[in-house]
């Protein structure tokens, strides 16, 4: 277990395991991820300025098919866990061309649903085969990154999976106006079958040598598919230290979703925009905001690690990387509240360039947050940190997709400033949170001993 007093010592032959890649391949690595990673976010938030539409084609009510994005961050969660459990045995490269079938698949499905059920299930699908794409990367990142660059790394993978934030919604939104949401679907699929195709011809494997489970099976010539139970990642969140940054991400995601789900019946409703393509715009500059975030955040959490260590004199404390996410965590509730705010009180478009503003800056608060959470996950289960940080995107993607379901009806219950004040409480409890693990993240590291990386094998 890594704690303040472990020194700052690497064996060289650990050093060597990362120089198994030269410089350019590693960028070629880091390119292939993210570009999944990017389908993924693209997959998921190009559904949103649709859901008016579909709700019209199918004959249901805005509320109800607010399910299927609900559902979809079910899938997410469950997905994750599976593929991330199965790629500590059969590799990242493996699960990655197990997992793009079922999108295709998935997508082709959701095009061509005409009820309710189909739409949800197909919904169901489509995401599960996306679901590993983020943990698998940030696995990925820790097999070929040296602990002082995965800030760096994970911000330039963050950074391009966030353009996703960025551009999905509105191409979402003027497909669905001008083209057709089904359509779009089927475009999902063929972009996935291509990236299959990428996968297969030019991704290498990279987990170290000998770390696999198929590694150790004494025969490989027949088909060999083991029992994994996908839910033992979650038994990581026993520790305090995971489950602790595990909340804290739920509590700042959060805030995102109470934003960007309901656009079209707060910001859209109050300033009387009904085309879908301009819904879809407004997303963009909450995703500018990720994209900057992701950048910043990256390169800040590598640069606080590499002071504190100075300052304590080559010892390494895991959670000084937490330090980074102290300005994000202020960013996050002022944006949200002010949002809520700004909506109820002022129209015109004053009040539609304050909220632009504020989707910016909540965007690249929640970055600024997550960056740090996702790369101290990778820092203290180096062994397994794609399945710590599945555990951790699983948790928060089942409490989401329970919290998704009631900000509609929070909203036309409560209205859009007090659900808003809510989330940016919560927000501020997270950050609370954060403090707290950076006080006595020692000491609740030995607490519980959940298989903690140290600096030598880091």
């Amino acid at each position: 277990m890594a704690s303040e007093e472990s020194p700052l010592l690497v064996p060289a032959a650990h050093e060597a395991i990362y120089d198994r890649f030269a410089p350019h391949q590693k960028k070629w690595i880091l390119f292939h991820v993210s570009f999944v990673g990017l389908l993924a976010m693209f997959v998921q938030v190009t559904f949103v300025p649709s859901m008016p539409r579909i709700a019209k084609d199918l004959d249901l009510t805005d509320a109800v098919v607010s399910l299927a994005f609900s559902i979809s961050i079910f899938a997410n969660a469950i997905g994750a866990l599976i593929w991330s459990a199965y790629s500590s045995f059969y590799g990242s490269r493996t699960i990655y061309l197990w997992g793009m079938p079922f999108l295709c698949v998935g997508s082709c499905g959701v095009a061509l649903s005409a009820s309710l059920q189909s739409l949800l299930f197909w919904r169901f699908v489509q995401m599960f085969g996306c679901a590993g794409a983020l943990s698998l990367g940030f696995g990925v990142i820790g097999h070929i990154y040296k602990l002082e660059e995965r800030g760096t790394a994970i911000g330039t993978f963050f950074s391009i999976t966030l353009i996703g934030d960025s551009v999905a919604p509105f191409l979402g939104g003027a497909a669905t106006q001008y083209w057709s949401w089904r359509n779009l679907h089927y475009s999902i699929a063929a972009w996935g079958s291509l990236e299959m195709l990428f996968i297969y011809l030019s991704f290498p494997e990279t987990s170290h040598p000998g770390t696999l489970g198929i590694d150790k099976l004494s025969s490989r010539g027949s088909i060999h598919i083991p029992w994994i139970n996908p839910l033992s990642s979650l038994w990581l969140l026993r520790s305090p230290n995971v489950s602790a940054v595990m909340l804290v991400s739920t509590l700042i995601t959060n805030t995102n979703y109470v934003l960007l789900v309901p656009l079209a019946y707060t910001i859209g409703v109050r300033y009387g925009i009904t085309n879908e393509a301009i819904i879809g715009a407004f997303f963009l500059p909450n995703g500018l905001g990720s994209f900057v975030g992701a950048l910043i955040a990256g390169r800040l959490s590598d640069t606080v690690v590499k002071r504190w260590r100075e300052k304590r004199r080559g010892a390494w404390c895991p959670e000084d990387r937490l330090r980074a996410a102290w300005i994000g965590g202020l960013i996050v509730p002022l944006s949200i509240g002010a949002s809520g705010l700004i909506t109820t009180y002022i129209g015109g478009p004053i009040g539609l360039t304050l909220n632009i503003l504020c989707l910016y800056a909540n965007g690249l608060g929640v970055d600024l947050v997550l960056n740090p959470i996702t790369a101290y996950n990778v820092d203290v289960m180096h062994s397994r940190s794609a399945e710590a940080t599945a555990a951790c995107m699983a948790s928060r993607s089942l409490i989401t997709s329970a919290a998704t379901a009631l900000i509609i009806p929070s909203i036309e219950r409560m209205g859009v400033a007090w659900t808003d004040i809510i989330a940016a409480v919560l927000a501020i409890i997270g950050q609370c949170i954060v403090s707290f693990t950076i006080r006595y993240g020692d000491r609740m590291r030995a607490s519980v001993d959940v298989g903690f990386s140290t600096v030598e094998n880091n």
